[in-house]
């Protein structure tokens, strides 16, 4: 009997299709690994929402809402692009916001990471930092500008700092989640075959705590980048957020629009280029 024929690559990227592995799983509700792209639906979102815009402005919604026209807003991405932002390029404000996030999430990794291994691993440990982590996390980077213009200034020091405690108390609760999410039974194993503690570190807490820790990068750069608008407030004059609110002042809100627009979209190649560095360096992910 003839093979049924199989879907086109093209098909299986939009999500419309299953591919090799999804087409032999036999009960897909409730099993994470089952679900496709389903990237055709998100095209369909954006196409719709840029027919409505363009609609609405045809239309004469836009204007009591205070929301520019699709041409407005064209003739103000061109503007920017050719002549810059208070004589600033546009890359420069992107480029800017992006190396202080980056950073404020590179550094708060680097320090949440070993801290949250700490407190999964020692109660010691635990018992030092649980009160200090836990009382700091609810409260919201905005609280602590006040201070932190009083200990850094207004230099760039102070707005990845900012940034820094933003990320670093997320990626502490995810390190200490992922450890504790580590099965004794591995550790068992590891043990009962002789490995050192280093070893199960290495081999055994570090790739089950991954997944974790990655959710905690991705979930980190997400709120980094909805405060890096409230970083740039302290005396900045480059960035997006800068740009955004220097624009406010003078009711330029098609160019509010435009840095809105620009810190979602690089939001989102961030969070797809970290997906792909989580399926490429934890394979094992969700496969026990």
């Amino acid at each position: 009997m003839a093979d049924k024929k199989q879907p086109s690559d093209i098909a299986i990227w939009l999500g419309i299709a299953d591919n090799a592995f999804t087409r032999q799983k036999t009960v897909k509700f409730g099993d994470a690994s089952a679900v496709n792209s389903g990237r055709i639906y998100s095209f369909i979102v954006v196409f719709g929402l840029g027919a409505l815009w363009v609609l609405a402005s045809i239309m004469g919604f836009v204007e009591p809402f205070y929301w520019p026209t699709i041409g407005g807003t064209i003739d103000r991405v061109y503007l920017l692009v050719t002549e810059g932002f208070r004589n600033v390029p546009l890359w420069e404000h992107v480029g800017i916001s992006v190396f202080r996030v980056i950073s404020g999430v590179i550094f708060g990794a680097l320090v949440g990471v070993p801290l949250g291994f700490a407190m999964g691993l020692s109660s010691t440990a635990r018992g030092l930092f649980d009160p200090i982590v836990e009382f700091m996390r609810p409260i919201p980077p905005l609280a602590l500008i006040p201070l932190i213009i009083l200990w850094f200034g207004i230099d760039e020091t102070a707005k990845i700092f900012l940034l820094f405690l933003a990320s670093l108390f997320i990626m502490t609760i995810a390190a200490r989640s992922g450890v504790s999410s580590v099965g004794i039974s591995k550790v068992h194993a590891a043990y009962s075959l002789g490995a050192s503690k280093l070893q199960i570190l290495r081999h055994v807490i570090l790739p089950n705590a991954l997944p974790e820790i990655f959710t905690g990068l991705r979930t980190s750069m997400g709120v980094c980048w909805g405060t890096v608008v409230a970083a740039e407030l302290v005396a900045a004059d480059k960035g997006v957020g800068s740009m955004i609110m220097i624009a406010k002042n003078f009711l330029q809100t098609d160019t509010v629009v435009i840095g809105i627009i620009i810190i979602g979209v690089i939001g989102y190649i961030i969070e797809i280029f970290m997906r792909y560095l989580e399926n490429w360096l934890i394979p094992w992910k969700g496969k026990g």
